[in-house]
């Protein structure tokens, strides 16, 4: 005990010397400015809040190092990890410090003592990812009029003090995920105020008025802390839309990285027919395995010229663009198949100036191996030499280009770079076809194809298919093969049901899946249970800076028009939640398949270590390798330092400005002006 209370000592003394060094805090900025590294120190316990915090960080772009309590080895964090001196300025090495809860190496601690010691003299903000309610964090006991216990379903407001500071991005109301009636999804404790906490996040207590706090800051000391009083993960929905706000808190708005809720719908087939789901055979006629029902060309989904008008005026009411991803092909052939006519065609291409157009190619053909259909599943055919039969350069080439000028002769505007072709063919499908279409990337090239969509389900990551890069679609679970809610709900029910249902079991079979409990009724099945999943899984994505288009079929906006609804409730959700400076951005393909390259330079760039940032006062000054651009949020009314002129630095976004940017010409690196000191 006296021997560690010594060392105890000795560390202090050194902390102390190292503080003494400075001027007091108070004349800090009147005679020597330390420089704040833009980077984050998390301090990882295992724990499922400290990985969300830092899932945001990464996600954002925002470069933290992390320190694993109990990892052998591990940096002790003392005064040299810390802060150091850098051309004669004294340094901090984080702009903010992520710890698992209050005081995770003890009270006592010599980090402990490091870490008060650092936050004090620098002014570095620190976020407590989840503790109780306690004095020792500015709050009073929960048995003082406050509470503790299951979190599920709780209706939480972001406060005024909350909307004026990080969380100014959201509109008020907060309701916490209640996805299962018989599983506690989350815990927390909410506890009146003391002196020095402002509440961020409160709720009602259920004694009187009194609403406890969930997240607020407590000042105390010359220090400031980041209270989260309710368990996460970084999956669940309410984590999801305060983590901009902890990170902005935490950085004090000044930080590399950016974030954006994205949004966007490719609408894939338009102007093909969709095969119909046999409720009777429980399969698809047309698909290999769907024995008796070979036909497909029964009774298909397809839109009418009323599904046209009503998807048109549908974008003018929610102010909401779809992609419509077309083949032109396989519409003439369904005008020559009844008599020449196709009112569908003929209103959209008259509308055609209110949606954004995807080539699909002409006819929708799978573009990989030759299928050898005479097993299920299918196998790639081959040669008398066992070499495998591919669909030709030409034959790939001639599909892009025939769907691209069709477009074109209509007055269609298409951008020629991005393609999404029939069934994501020609990329790898495993098992059956392992490796791309080696005539693939040739055809790519041939038609100048730079953005190839492909299936998040199976390849979420961005890849090379030759010169062009794939840009990962998330599938909705809103089926191509129905018309109607009962069609839908009856082949989900199939899917999701095991045998003793009546189901197909494949939910048993495969442990990645979950069977329903009991079959959905045929009548409430989809907008009672199927509409509130989708719209819940699409909104993660929204919320969760995903940029990844989401994808459903034109057989979704005709008949009973069953995406409406889950559309409907992911953006109605949306923005019950969010202000209005936080709007929906819904990026084109190109455009997404942009921000996943400079994510991955970007990435590629802080983990070889080439990243230099910081902030000296109002100056904010960074620095990455040639041909790097870097994400960098600051507040508004901050100015880009060029060589002439101080123009507003990027675009604002939920309250704040950001950007992928780089130095101007003649300049080594990005130097921003901050419009006062953090």
């Amino acid at each position: 005990m006296r021997a560690g209370r010594a060392g105890a000592a000795l560390l202090t003394a050194g902390l102390l010397g190292v503080v003494l060094a400075l001027p007091p805090t108070g004349a800090m900025a009147a005679e020597v400015v330390p420089r704040i590294d833009l980077k984050v120190l998390v301090v990882d316990d295992g724990g499922e809040a400290v990985s969300a915090i830092a899932d945001e960080l990464r996600d954002s772009g925002v470069p933290f190092t992390t320190v694993k309590i109990g990892a052998a080895g591990r940096p002790v964090i003392n005064a040299a990890f810390l802060s150091d001196t850098v051309d004669g300025r004294p340094r901090a090495k984080f702009q903010g410090v992520v710890l698992p809860n209050e005081a995770p190496f003890g009270a006592n601690s010599a980090e402990s003592a490091a870490l008060t010691a650092y936050e004090t003299t620098f002014r570095i903000p620190q976020v407590d990812a989840y503790t109780w309610a306690h004095p020792g964090v500015g709050l009073d006991y929960t048995d003082q009029e406050g509470y503790a216990g299951a979190m599920d379903g709780v209706d939480a407001t972001v406060t005024a003090a909350g909307r004026a500071g990080p969380f100014g991005y959201l509109d008020g109301p907060l309701k916490f995920e209640d996805n299962s009636p018989t599983v506690m999804e989350s815990y927390g404790y909410a506890a009146r105020p003391r002196a020095g906490f402002t509440s961020y996040v409160d709720m009602p207590t259920g004694t009187g008025a009194t609403r406890g706090s969930l997240v607020g800051e407590y000042s105390h000391d010359g220090r400031r802390e980041l209270v989260v009083t309710f368990a996460y993960n970084q999956y669940q929905r309410q984590f999801r839309v305060l983590a901009r706000g902890v990170v902005e808190w935490l950085t004090q708005g000044v930080h590399l990285g950016q974030n954006r809720n994205y949004f966007s719908v490719h609408v894939d087939d338009v102007f093909a027919p969709d095969a119909r789901w046999d409720s009777e055979l429980n399969c698809t006629p047309g698909d290999f395995d769907c024995k008796g029902g070979e036909e497909s060309s029964v009774n298909p989904v397809r839109m009418t010229a009323a599904d046209a008008q009503y998807a048109a005026q549908w974008q003018r009411d929610k102010n909401f663009k779809l992609d419509m991803v077309y083949n032109a092909g396989a519409g003439e052939e369904w005008k020559a198949e009844h008599g020449n006519t196709d009112a569908l065609t003929a209103q959209l291409v008259a509308d055609r100036a209110q949606y954004r157009w995807i080539n699909h190619t002409y006819t929708h053909p799978f573009l990989g191996c030759t299928q050898d259909n005479t097993v299920v599943p299918w196998k790639c055919a081959t040669d008398t030499a066992g070499n495998t039969l591919w669909m030709s350069r030409a034959e790939i080439s001639k599909q892009i280009s025939d769907n691209h000028n069709w477009a074109v002769a209509k007055g269609i505007t298409v951008d020629k770079s991005e393609l999404v072709t029939g069934e994501h063919s020609g990329l790898r499908t495993t098992p059956q076809q392992t490796v791309d279409n080696p005539n693939l990337a040739p055809a790519l090239a041939d038609n100048g194809v730079k953005w190839l969509a492909s299936d998040a389900s199976r390849e979420p990551q961005q890849r090379a298919a030759g010169a062009a890069l794939t840009v990962p679609r998330h599938p909705m679970n809103v089926y191509y093969n129905v018309g109607t809610a009962a069609e839908m709900t009856d082949e989900y029910n199939w899917i999701y049901t095991g045998r003793a249902d009546g189901g197909s079991g494949a939910c048993e079979d495969n442990p990645a899946s979950t069977c329903l409990e009991d079959p959905l009724d045929p009548a409430t099945g989809y907008p009672d249970y199927i509409v509130p999943q989708e719209a819940r899984t699409a909104l993660n994505h929204v919320v969760g800076n995903d940029p990844r288009p989401h994808y459903v079929h034109q057989s979704n906006l005709a008949e009973e028009r069953l995406l409406y609804p889950v559309l409907d409730k992911t953006l109605g959700d949306y923005r019950a939640l969010y202000a209005d400076n936080a709007p929906v951005v819904n990026p084109t393909q190109r455009e997404v398949g942009v921000e996943f390259t400079r994510r991955a330079a970007w990435d590629k760039a802080l983990a070889a270590g080439t990243v230099t940032a910081y902030r000296i006062g109002d100056r904010v000054t960074v620095k990455a390798p040639a041909g790097v651009l870097a994400p960098v949020t600051v507040p508004e009314g901050a100015k880009k330092l060029l060589l002439l002129g101080t123009p507003a630095f990027g675009t604002p976004y939920a309250g704040a400005r950001s950007a992928w940017d780089g130095p101007a010409t003649l300049q080594s690196a990005l130097t921003l002006k901050l419009p006062a000191t953090p």
